[in-house]
């Protein structure tokens, strides 16, 4: 899922706080910390003021049985550009009010509110997510669903921005809400470096279907699969198409649809485009080609097609795009 890119003003430090709690997971707690770590400042790219903060200050228990210690309490919230959620420890125990209330605070303020996974209980106990889209991890999809009718759950997205709030899908999912972040607020070049150092991929195209439970079927051999989307990404500027796809991955119309759902999520020519459009981004960020030169390289055939797409994808225009996160 796509939004608007807003790049941080480089004259100020943009703060994040992380909200720790009891028996917090140290993984979720760990994934904006490694985002918005001090390594963003060897890209040349203006530094996050990382806060973790609590209720409470001091040692706190995690769910690996190990103490952390938090420096900071609730009244940092206030100086919070992005304020984030990791998931809640037990989705049926509703958070203390303290933080409820510091949330509400902090969102009335202007600051971005992130729930990572479980921790879109905690915003839709605030009250915040009434009215707007939101994920969740699947399995606790229909507790959230049944919990909170006032709230659009997208049961497919790896996560959902809302302006903003956002917010994730299970465990994993939490990494590329942050790096979400990172490329909304300092474009695809820099979310791509921080991605290759966390040797994670740059962008998950497809939800979170792919990943509920279910019975898949056995490989055999080679997967043909995914040498054929491989190719498909090395070969965008060619008229791909679901026919061109399932002749070369060996296998009829139905079997590739049927196995392609399977594997990413999302349609064929959803999945074309969204590796297209992050194509198109890389090349305005990091090369001096002309915007026509640019659609024809990633496979729109068109200036005006590229602009619709990527204008509707990211509410700003390509030379806008440009003129906001090339590299100098």
């Amino acid at each position: 899922m796509f939004a608007t890119a807003t790049a941080i003003n480089p004259e100020s430090a943009h703060t994040v706080a992380v909200i720790a709690f009891d028996g917090i997971s140290p993984f979720h707690l760990s994934v904006p910390c490694m985002v918005f770590s001090d390594d963003l400042a060897r890209l040349g790219v203006p530094r996050y003021r990382l806060l973790i903060c609590g209720e409470k200050t001091g040692l706190i228990p995690t769910m690996s049985g190990f103490n952390i210690d938090v420096q900071h309490d609730l009244s940092v919230l206030a100086q919070a550009d992005t304020v984030i959620v990791p998931a809640w420890r037990d989705p049926d125990e509703r958070p203390p009010e303290a933080l409820l209330k510091a949330l509400r605070t902090a969102h009335a303020r202007g600051a971005r509110i992130v729930g990572l996974c479980l921790g879109a209980f905690v915003l839709a106990e605030a009250g915040l997510l009434d009215g707007r889209t939101a994920s969740t991890h699947w399995v606790w999809a229909d507790d959230f669903a049944r919990k909170y009718p006032r709230i659009k759950l997208d049961r497919k997205v790896l996560y959902a921005d809302d302006g903003d709030i956002l917010t994730s899908a299970g465990t994993a999912a939490a990494i590329d809400c942050c790096l979400h972040l990172l490329r909304c607020d300092h474009g695809a070049e820099v979310a791509n470096r921080i991605a290759r150092r966390m040797v994670v991929a740059p962008h998950r195209h497809g939800g979170q279907a792919q990943y509920i439970e279910q019975p898949l079927p056995k490989a055999s051999g080679s997967d043909q699969l995914t040498v054929t989307l491989d190719w498909a990404i090395a070969n965008l500027e060619q008229p791909l198409s679901l026919d061109v796809l399932a002749d070369r991955a060996a296998m009829s119309r139905r079997n590739f649809t049927r196995r392609f759902k399977m594997k990413t999520g999302a349609t064929v020519s959803q999945w074309l485009l969204n590796h297209r459009l992050a194509a198109a981004q890389c090349l305005l960020e990091t090369s001096d080609q002309a915007i026509d030169r640019i659609a024809e390289t990633v496979g729109f055939g068109s200036t005006v097609s590229l602009r619709q797409h990527f204008a509707a994808a990211f509410s700003v225009s390509p030379a806008a795009y440009r003129k906001q996160f090339q590299r100098s």
